[in-house]
């Protein structure tokens, strides 16, 4: 089945992109990265999409072009067979070449910089990485639904947990379990990231310690994982009585995503464990509170330390000395780090229909982890929260 995005929003988001390059003096971006082209077209294949300030868009198509035509709305699209020919079909199709020209250089390869800086010798390169991302950040309606819908699978993900938790199921085989019931609720099964080097497989099911272990990625929990070459995620550890079991669980719907984290228990945690599961519940409530269209997202990261330090985890909050993380939460759409980052000295502000995951979370080395995570919507009172799993520690 064909899932076609509206061409509604296509031609909304087109609207919004030359808006944004006519006011930073840009003539015309060429959209090359994958969530890029989905975003804007509707279709991910091999392609170059060119969004001329004046003009119809045109998107060009390596392969596959039948499926590109199936699945987008574009109204102009046409077959290409190497970038070199990218001058000639402008020309061919009423396009003059552009004297500033937007790429995504944030994501760009140098080599493939070096080949379009030469195809377009006579234009200057600007980099219009900040542009896409901050029009990406604000989701329609549309948006807003696949995602809530999303959250709904991440819901039932998370339920499924307890058919399968046991102990002495390890933390590998609990997760293939869950991630087989995720797949069956109809997951794309690709998670996709932005910043470079940055990959994730369906999310994070580790238990009591080995949920503490560090990791390369920019995230406060990392675990043992089955081998350096992954270096994170569920590992051969079998999971015991009376230890945090984090499930921290990615759901990709139709291309949108829900990030959604559980602590369950087989028998129950320690009186320590459990209050300080309920200090992130707390961080989480003031988050939702604080978290309006205008106020600086730095500042709402600001209030989080500020709270965690004051209910006695300054220590453990999102990490453990130098291995910390500075955020305590994070944009999220077809990528998993969109913006706005609810981090350390950031000073872009929430805006109404933003979505963001929020996640305050303690780390505690040799013992594990606990504390929360949802996907949320901006509004003018605050976030909305979309996930509906029990947010307690869910005893087994």
């Amino acid at each position: 089945m064909t899932f076609t995005t509206p061409s509604s929003e296509i031609d909304t988001r087109i609207d919004h992109l030359k808006q944004r390059l006519d006011k930073a003096g840009i003539d015309a971006a060429l959209i090359l990265q994958n969530s890029d082209l989905f975003y804007f077209t509707g279709t991910i294949q091999q392609a170059h999409l060119f969004v001329p300030v004046d003009g119809e868009p045109l998107l060009m198509v390596r392969k596959d072009i039948e499926r590109a035509v199936a699945e987008s709305p574009i109204r102009k699209i046409v077959p290409i067979s190497r970038p070199q020919e990218l001058p000639e079909l402008l020309h061919q199709n009423g396009h003059t070449l552009p004297r500033r020209l937007g790429l995504e250089l944030d994501v760009l390869p140098a080599n493939l910089y070096l080949a379009y800086r030469d195809i377009f010798s006579g234009a200057e390169i600007s980099d219009i990485s900040t542009v896409v991302r901050l029009i990406r950040a604000v989701k329609s309606d549309h948006e807003i639904g696949l995602i809530t819908t999303a959250a709904g699978y991440s819901d039932q993900v998370a339920d499924s947990v307890r058919e399968y938790l046991r102990e002495g199921i390890t933390e590998i085989e609990l997760a293939g379990l869950i991630e087989a019931r995720a797949r069956r609720l109809g997951h794309q099964g690709i998670i996709r990231m932005r910043l470079w080097g940055s990959e994730l497989f369906y999310g994070h099911l580790m238990a009591g310690p080995a949920a503490a272990v560090p990791s390369y990625l920019a995230s406060p929990t990392g675990g043992a994982a089955v081998s350096p070459a992954v270096a994170q995620g569920p590992g051969f550890r079998p999971i015991q009585r009376r230890e945090p079991i984090l499930f921290d669980y990615v759901f990709a719907h139709q291309g949108y995503l829900s990030d959604h984290t559980r602590i369950f228990a087989i028998e129950g945690l320690s009186d320590e464990l459990l209050q300080a599961h309920q200090a992130m519940l707390a961080v989480q409530s003031m988050v939702k509170k604080e978290a309006k269209p205008g106020v600086r997202t730095g500042d709402v990261y600001d209030m989080a330390v500020a709270m965690a330090t004051d209910l006695g985890y300054a220590d453990n909050f999102m990490g453990v000395g130098d291995r910390r993380i500075r955020f305590i939460g994070h944009g999220i759409g077809i990528e998993l780090d969109e913006y706005p980052f609810l981090a350390q000295k950031q000073r872009l502000e929430f805006q109404q229909n933003m979505i963001v995951a929020l996640e305050p979370k303690l780390i505690f080395p040799g013992v594990g982890v606990v504390g929360i995570e949802n996907t949320h919507v901006v509004t003018a009172d605050g976030l909305r929260q979309l996930g509906k799993f029990n947010e307690e520690v869910n005893v087994v």
